[in-house]
């Protein structure tokens, strides 16, 4: 059983920066495809980054050139660094994995993240 776990949400001043992360346990993680997701208030799911399993990013396009995914698979975890932060970024923000042989997906919890003055 996957389980991931985020961490590093908080509240941050619009320009500001935070690095979210999230630890996979239980997993095969050089083999984990992962994503960020982020959901704001009133607003359904959407997805944010993903990285592939041989370190392929892509973004939103509300994100691209402000946010980056990157991955340690020393360490299990995958990171989201969010430079530029607007009050729209505001949103509880969850990792996706999945491994590309199974139809199943694994959700972390969520963390939350709040730009504002």
């Amino acid at each position: 059983q996957v389980e991931l776990v985020e961490s590093g949400g908080g509240l941050v001043q619009p320009g500001g920066s935070l690095r979210l992360s999230c630890v996979a346990s239980g997993s095969i993680f050089n083999f984990l495809a992962l994503a960020w997701y982020r959901q704001g208030v009133g607003n359904q799911r959407e997805l944010v980054g993903s990285i592939t399993a041989g370190g392929e990013t892509n973004y939103a396009d509300s994100v691209k050139g402000r946010f980056t995914i990157s991955r340690d698979n020393a360490k299990n975890t995958v990171y989201l660094q969010m430079n530029s932060l607007i009050p729209e970024d505001t949103a509880v923000y969850y990792c996706k994995g999945s491994y590309s042989w199974v139809a199943r997906e694994y959700w972390g919890q969520g963390t939350q993240v709040t730009v504002s003055p």
